[in-house]
């Protein structure tokens, strides 16, 4: 009875793959207590689900928004973006390392830069090392 149902549900949805899937969300869904919609007459849940397509008792475009809801992992919601470049502008005086003109830049002299790198103090690193003693001797 399986095989004329098959053949019967692919006049209505000719892609073979969309029928397993849309069966096999309905065979879940009368398997979790949905009401069906055409006798069982002793059949298991997937039989019903295909003679259900075929008999043309369920509406596929909500069927089909069901699997889809279900086999999504993120859902996106559309939100207008907001602009907040004006926000970003108007709060720093600089942006994006461009220092604007209302701002005085600091300077140095090439004597107040070399003064203090000129002669860098010695230390324990720049030393000769001890010789290390023999622990058997």
């Amino acid at each position: 009875m399986a095989r004329v149902t098959v053949e019967d549900c692919v006049e209505r949805i000719p892609n073979r793959f969309e029928l397993v899937l849309l069966a096999a969300r309905r065979a879940r869904g009368i398997a979790a207590g949905s009401m069906l919609t055409v006798d069982r007459d002793n059949d298991k849940n997937p039989v019903v689900a295909l003679r259900e397509i075929a008999d043309n008792t369920i509406d596929l475009d909500a069927l089909k928004a069901s699997l889809i809801s279900a086999l999504q992992r993120r859902v996106e919601v559309d939100e207008p973006e907001e602009d907040n470049m004006a926000a970003l502008m108007s709060s720093s005086t600089e942006w994006a390392g461009v220092v604007q003109e209302d701002e005085p830049v600091e300077t140095f002299s090439a004597d107040e830069v070399g003064a203090a790198e000129a002669a860098p103090a010695a230390t324990d690193a720049d030393a000769p090392a001890a010789p290390a003693k023999d622990p058997f001797a």
